[in-house]
């Protein structure tokens, strides 16, 4: 599913929301200096961490995905990798972070050569936004999409041992769309450009029924879509220095 990504860097930038920023707030730690932003796609979170002053290496499959975020980004090394095998140097970066793509990856694989860049005591990120379903029309919506990255309550992201004390933080937002900009959203999302014509059409229909037809909206209208944006943030425990694990005299 992932693989639909490698292509339509510039429809993807368009459509897809960006992050809040408390949540980048929350992720960046006073000191931080070097990130790497992995499965940065087009650099809708890179952004912060560029005008957090870091100094950022940019990690995706795809080069489309990539072009975009060096038009927008010059200083941002990119290098065509994933979250298995990044091919950066060891040791090398304060924070890591994964927006939207942590599901993507092996999470054991991700978790060790993630784990293998940071430094002794450097932060993990990881970071969704996903439509709040808890508001009714949105649950509705996000079943029209088929939204299948919506977590449910409790929900856990999968961690090696590299990682340890995860913390969650919750920012709930909006975005305002027109129903023209929701139809392209779905366009965007990995099950709509997977699947085939039929499906495809079947799916729009569906869509501009709900949006029109059952919720009376019109074109140009400006609809606040309700986001929640889901952080997670760990430690990197893999590569304490060797004091820290001698005994006490």
């Amino acid at each position: 599913m992932g693989a639909a990504f490698q292509e339509g860097g510039a429809h993807y930038d368009k459509v897809r929301p960006s992050y809040p920023e408390e949540s980048a707030r929350w992720l960046i730690g006073a000191g931080m200096t070097t990130a790497a932003d992995v499965g940065a796609g087009t650099g809708k979170f890179t952004k912060f961490l560029v005008e957090a002053g870091l100094s950022v290496s940019a990690v995706d499959p795809s080069a489309d995905m990539l072009a975009q975020l060096s038009r927008k980004y010059p200083q941002v090394h990119t290098v065509v990798g994933t979250g298995e095998q990044t091919s950066l140097p060891p040791s090398s970066v304060d924070l890591v972070t994964v927006a939207q793509a942590w599901h993507w990856m092996d999470s054991q694989a991700a978790s060790t050569e993630l784990g293998r860049i940071l430094r002794p005591g450097g932060r993990l990120g990881l970071i969704w936004n996903q439509l709040d379903v808890t508001v009714p029309w949105v649950h509705r919506l996000s079943r029209i999409m088929h939204a299948g990255d919506v977590h449910k309550d409790g929900y856990s992201p999968p961690l090696g041992a590299e990682f340890g004390g995860a913390e969650q933080h919750l920012t709930r937002w909006e975005q305002d769309l027109t129903p023209e900009d929701i139809v392209e959203l779905v366009k965007s999302r990995s099950y709509y450009l997977n699947a085939q014509e039929e499906t495809r059409a079947k799916v729009l229909r569906n869509l501009r029924w709900y949006l029109y037809e059952h919720l009376g909206h019109t074109d140009g209208e400006l609809v606040p879509l309700p986001y929640v944006t889901i952080t997670w943030r760990a430690t990197n425990i893999a590569n304490r220095p060797l004091a820290a694990n001698r005994p006490h005299p």
